[in-house]
């Protein structure tokens, strides 16, 4: 009796105890279990804008906030998944960086700036952005909307970058501007930089819209100032929109003219006939 006694009262024991530490045990993972559900729920990265939409040649720029909200600091690795070709930069406080570090319960701006690879195809491009910490990652997806993109150039019909001019007169360059982007360009100013005292004026000065493929006929009209010095210039002459730019440098070599030309030698001749003369008189006596 006394043994079945202390058997009974053993097992009932050894169920007291396993129970209590499955209780225990219970009770600790769902604590952790909670900690860290808490600790992904509170954390958030979010941006203000998440669909930006601009030409090819234009940066896709994303405002954005990293919140911590673990109860501890955490470092977050910022990365992001792209098209190949394209670029893709994180900034905060002004500098680049790669990571950032958080305080517990803190929020950080970060600036996202995204560069689609040239020629990039018009579309809707969807793009993660990752901020990765030893416990978790936080995934903000962004949309890059490619809608073309302004380019343009500023050329010769011949292709030829040179001319030659007489000092004291005019002479008509002809030129061409042309769309070579896939987005129409509108108001196209035409400008030039030139050497002292010379003058540049285009016909048209403006061009109000130039469709995409599209090529306009200028024509620039060069003054050359009496008594320019013979010789090699550098003219540059500039078609530009609010959304690009083209400068084409052209080498104009100066030659004096002909009638000025004939006055040198005249003056030459007579000079060595005066010296001549002066010789001849006085080299008598």
């Amino acid at each position: 009796m006394l043994v079945g006694n202390f058997n009974i009262s053993s097992t009932r024991k050894n169920k007291v105890l396993f129970f209590s530490l499955c209780l225990f045990l219970s009770s600790h993972l769902l604590f952790a279990s909670s900690i860290t559900q808490d600790e992904n729920t509170n954390s958030s990265f979010t941006s203000t804008l998440i669909n930006i939409e601009a030409p090819v040649n234009e940066t896709f720029r994303y405002q954005t906030t990293l919140h911590n909200g673990s109860n501890t600091s955490k470092i977050y690795e910022l990365k992001t998944t792209i098209p190949n070709g394209w670029r893709a930069a994180f900034k905060a406080h002004g500098s680049r960086v790669t990571s950032i570090k958080i305080d517990a319960g803190k929020k950080e701006s970060i600036s996202i700036e995204i560069n689609p690879a040239y020629g990039a195809s018009p579309s809707k491009y969807k793009i993660p952005i990752y901020a990765t910490s030893q416990n978790d990652t936080l995934v903000l997806n962004v949309e890059a909307v490619v809608t073309g993109s302004y380019d343009l150039e500023l050329t010769t019909p011949s292709g030829l970058l040179s001319g030659r001019i007489t000092e004291g007169e005019r002479k008509e360059i002809n030129l061409q501007v042309k769309n070579t982007g896939t987005l129409a360009l509108e108001n196209i100013s035409l400008s030039s930089q030139n050497p002292t005292k010379w003058e540049a004026t285009f016909s048209p000065s403006e061009i109000p819209q130039l469709a995409a493929g599209q090529t306009k006929d200028v024509i620039v009209t060069l003054t050359v100032p009496d008594k320019t010095l013979a010789g090699d210039y550098i003219n540059r002459f500039t078609a530009k929109t609010v959304d690009t730019t083209n400068t084409l440098t052209y080498r104009t070599t100066v030659e004096t003219s002909v009638f000025a030309g004939w006055i040198g030698v005249v003056v030459i001749l007579l000079a060595i006939g005066i010296v001549a003369y002066l010789i001849y008189k006085f080299g008598r006596r």
